[in-house]
């Protein structure tokens, strides 16, 4: 997939052995299963991996005594919930697309999953885009934020409708197309879609604008206008040395994350993009000889690391979810250590003070006054009872 609405270079194998109108007389070989493609998937299957785990790791923290607001809890399990739709959608659909070369799902998953893939790319920049305007109204608006968690929520709706409603196009242009010669041949492409190269370009160039340009626009103007903000306020409040050590802080850390959203947006999609403009306005350039087919692959598969890397800047900026994660591995590493089939009891018991405070204190009120001391037996119950109202802390 040499560009993300699905339109493909000829030197990917989508299109391999099926030309469009607009390029009657070019010469495609047909598609192999070739070297690059081979590490494409394998990098593809890693991708995968790290990306579901990160995410997944990103959702469940959120889960366990989230301590900041709501409404940027919404905005994470929303940008994790948009890049586990890449990740899940659109790197098995290219790792399967890959090695087999062919399409042999039919028609219908041809558009469905051409309309999925899309829908899943408009959502991480839009969703990426509405937590841009959220920080950007915690920084330049902060008392109104008590209104952020319903505002979120709207733009949110937004940013899904947009991605469901830009993304339908995708089930009329793509379709299973087959050819016999030289030999069977059938794949999932957009020939014969347009009567005319000019409208595969203009509808080229509105995903392009719609799911890059715009997306990219709106993130450079919301973080201009935080680092005006900070650095402004910041040279105000120069002279208070005391309320430097707290609120500058908190913006420090706002604007180093969003410096690195942005740098992390661009790096990844931006040499993409280039690659697809140039084959969509000079598609005779991108033959084998000017420019070797690895070059989208590794592009494509750099695109795809963004993915990846939402969840570890959002989360790593984020105290909560290093604090979850350190707790997670030292569980993981002690049951290890034990070595035994009994580590989940062994967990409750020992690694967890609460649980074996509050079998010993059940103990202790159950005593008879006459053997345990009653002074005793009444510590144990007023314990007892202050334990049985808070929640239990388990590994």
């Amino acid at each position: 997939l040499s560009v993300p609405v699905g339109y493909l270079s000829p030197e990917e194998p989508s299109l391999l052995g099926l030309t469009s109108t607009s390029h009657e007389g070019e010469i495609f070989l047909l598609p192999t299963f070739s070297t690059a493609a081979k590490v494409r998937v394998a990098i593809t299957f890693v991708l995968f991996l790290s990306s579901a785990c990160f995410n997944i790791a990103v959702l469940w923290t959120v889960t366990q005594k989230y301590r900041k607001r709501p409404h940027v809890r919404i905005l994470i399990v929303n940008l994790a919930a948009a890049d586990l739709l890449v990740t899940f959608v659109v790197m098995p659909l290219d790792a399967a697309w890959n090695i087999t070369v062919q399409w042999y799902a039919g028609d219908l998953a041809c558009r469905a999953l051409m309309f999925l893939k899309l829908v899943a790319m408009y959502a991480s920049a839009f969703i990426t885009v509405v937590i841009s305007l959220d920080r950007q109204a915690a920084i330049l608006h902060p008392l109104s934020m008590g209104d952020a968690k319903k505002k979120n929520k709207a733009m949110l709706c937004v940013a899904w409708a947009l991605s469901v409603l830009l993304a339908l196009p995708q089930m009329f242009v793509f379709h299973a197309v087959s050819r016999s010669q030289p030999i069977y041949f059938i794949q999932c492409a957009t020939v014969g879609s347009f009567q005319a190269h000019w409208q595969e370009t203009l509808y080229n160039m509105f995903t392009f604008s719609c799911l890059f340009l715009l997306p990219l626009l709106i993130m450079v103007m919301c973080y201009s206008r935080i680092l005006l903000e900070i650095s402004g306020k910041m040279k105000r409040e120069v002279h208070l040395r005391r309320s430097y050590n707290n609120i500058p802080r908190a913006r420090m850390r706002t604007l180093k994350m969003s410096i690195v959203i942005v740098l992390t947006f661009i790096l990844c999609w931006t040499p993409y993009y280039l690659l697809g403009l140039w084959y969509w306005f000079s598609p005779e350039m991108l033959s084998r000889k000017k420019v070797p087919p690895s070059l989208s692959h590794i592009l494509f598969l750099f695109g795809l690391f963004n993915a990846c890397l939402d969840p570890l800047i959002y989360g790593l900026f984020t105290m909560h979810f290093r604090r979850e994660i350190r707790h997670v591995c030292r569980c993981t590493h002690r049951r290890k250590e034990q070595g035994s089939t009994w580590w989940p009891l062994l967990d409750l018991l020992s690694l967890c003070p609460s649980v074996s405070r509050y079998s010993k204190l059940r103990q202790a009120a159950r005593t008879p006054a006459g053997m345990g001391g009653g002074g005793h037996r009444e510590r144990a119950a007023v314990g007892l009872g202050s334990l049985e109202r808070s929640p239990l802390k388990v590994c």
